[in-house]
């Protein structure tokens, strides 16, 4: 008998639970645990919140590290009916009070040590009916106006399996809250139906099967980091989840002695990984997976990524939030077409369209647009920014993803970042691309990271300005820089300035924070 269709996102657990009942659905900080565990698990907190009233589309806030608990909360929110929110743990009170009131968040999952950021946020979120606190709870939650219950002790007391909530497929999931350039975090909707069809369409470019072990070091909060547990349970996999990168030695023993298969990454993270192989080789032949995406991986790391995972499929790909994933490069055009993003992924349909909203021709600088089922259905309680971002599409009352994001597409409709729409350059009439610039300059022996933005000039309307992380021992200069660059790049796309820095700032899911560069720049 054929497998029913999956049309809810928990689905995929329910499914490969009974597949796969006592295998390994993850292993969090060392620790396995089982499918059978997992989904045990997500039954008594869904009991637990449908009986403290969770209605079918509440949100659930889920404050917490990369742990056990955290997930459980993601999968126990979907089986009770409602919409989850994963907040990095990083984020400050102020910005957590806000996304707990403009959620209208109805209960809120969080870790005790961050009681000092989540106690005066929840006093202030008034939709709130109750917290729960995985660890020892803290003499913070005592004043609470709502009550706090400890996560074991909800799970051990809950024995009677959830009701079957009467969620269907376009209703909301999650709410995956993003930051802009300016104001508060955006919560981009995302249906049963988008997520389902995203992750079949991850799947399937990836190739990946239950044999598969993947790590992940990125928050789940970031929908890259979500997405890899997503992908894992709905294979049959295994996830090697750790909090973060940031004890590095330690994650790379654990990427061994899992023998993990799949290794997504950010370009920071490639950096860091770079940097240490030249000092001392690195060598993870069990890899059979790298994949990137958050920023353009430079084609001139490959050759060194290639020895430090010899066995691996490299995937570039090009995402974001709006829609998840919107193209990737199959490994094997990565030698061929080193600086391309790829097509679109499997089952939708990607197009570059000039400033008069007509196709742009091959190799013409335009705005790339996305039509698919992943496409978000908007942001939450912001109809003005979501018409910025959902325009008319195709069919009467369809509506199609502007990116924003400024492409350019070959004759075969391989795609090409220029970038976004806010960091073109404009200098001397011309514009520039700041990741042409930066390509040039991670070719150059001696850079570790670099990122390129544009400042004010009188003269010139805007100066090009590099910032750049040498490698220790480096001893490069910047008229050296300017040089090489001058050999590679037109002359106008040459950094003016050249500025070197301990480090980059980076947002909390360790992309570059060209803001940050561009407030030091004032």
């Amino acid at each position: 008998m054929a497998s029913p269709p999956i049309r809810l996102l928990h689905e995929t657990l329910v499914l490969s639970a009974a597949q796969y009942a006592d295998k390994h659905a993850l292993v969090v900080e060392g620790q396995p645990y089982t499918y059978a565990q997992l989904l045990d698990a997500a039954r008594r907190l869904a009991s637990w919140l449908q009986a403290r009233g969770l209605q079918r589309g509440d949100r659930v806030a889920i404050f917490m590290d990369n742990t056990w608990p955290c997930v459980v909360a993601i999968y126990g929110t979907l089986m009770a009916g409602g919409a989850f929110l994963v907040v990095n743990p990083q984020t400050k009170a102020d910005k957590l009070e806000y996304i707990l009131k403009d959620s209208e968040a109805a209960f809120l999952l969080t870790d005790a040590h961050l009681a000092k950021v989540f106690a005066p946020a929840a006093v202030a979120a008034t939709d709130l009916k109750a917290v729960i606190c995985s660890g020892k709870l803290p003499e913070l939650t005592r004043n609470l106006r709502v009550p706090v219950h400890a996560f074991a002790d909800v799970l051990a007391h809950t024995c009677s399996p959830a009701k079957q909530a009467q969620t269907i497929s376009i209703d909301l999931a999650a709410l995956i809250y993003t930051s802009g350039s300016t104001g508060n975090p955006k919560g981009v909707m995302m249906t049963h139906q988008s997520m389902v069809f995203t992750v079949d369409s991850l799947v399937q470019y990836l190739r990946l099967s239950a044999d598969h072990r993947i790590l992940n070091v990125l928050p789940l909060a970031f929908d890259y980091g979500l997405y890899q547990l997503i992908m894992a349970l709905r294979v049959g996999a295994t996830l090697v989840l750790e909090r973060s990168f940031t004890y590095t030695a330690q994650v790379l023993g654990r990427l061994e002695q899992q023998e993990v298969t799949v290794f997504p990454g950010v370009p920071t993270i490639f950096a860091m990984l770079l940097s240490m192989h030249r000092h001392q080789k690195l060598r993870f032949p069990s890899v059979l997976r790298v994949t990137n995406t958050a920023a353009a991986l430079p084609a001139s790391t490959i050759p060194e990524l290639r020895e430090i995972f010899p066995n691996a499929l490299i995937y570039k790909m090009y995402g974001m939030t709006e829609c998840k994933r919107v193209s990737y490069l199959e490994p094997e055009e990565l030698d061929q077409r080193p600086d391309s993003v790829g097509k679109a992924i499997p089952g939708t349909e990607v197009f570059v369209l000039d400033a008069n909203g007509r196709p742009a021709p091959p190799g013409e600088v335009g705005v790339l647009h996305v039509r698919g089922a992943h496409v978000m259905l908007g942001y939450w309680k912001l109809p003005d920014r979501t018409a910025e971002m959902l325009k008319p599409g195709r069919y009467p009352g369809e509506r199609i993803l502007c990116t924003q994001d400024h492409f350019k597409m070959d004759a075969e409709g391989y795609l090409y970042f220029v970038g976004r729409s806010d960091d073109i350059i404009k200098t001397r009439g011309e514009k520039v691309s700041p990741v042409e610039v930066e390509n040039a300059l991670y070719g150059i022996a001696g850079i570790r990271e670099a990122a390129v933005i544009g400042v004010p000039d009188e003269i010139l309307g805007q100066a090009v300005r590099a910032y750049v992380v040498l490698e220790p021992g480096s001893t490069l200069s910047d008229k050296e820089i300017k040089k090489i660059c001058l050999a590679r790049l037109e002359n106008f796309m040459v950094p003016r300035d050249v500025i070197f820095i301990a480090e980059l700032p980076k947002t909390a899911t360790g992309k570059i924070s060209k803001k940050g560069l561009g407030e030091t720049a004032q």
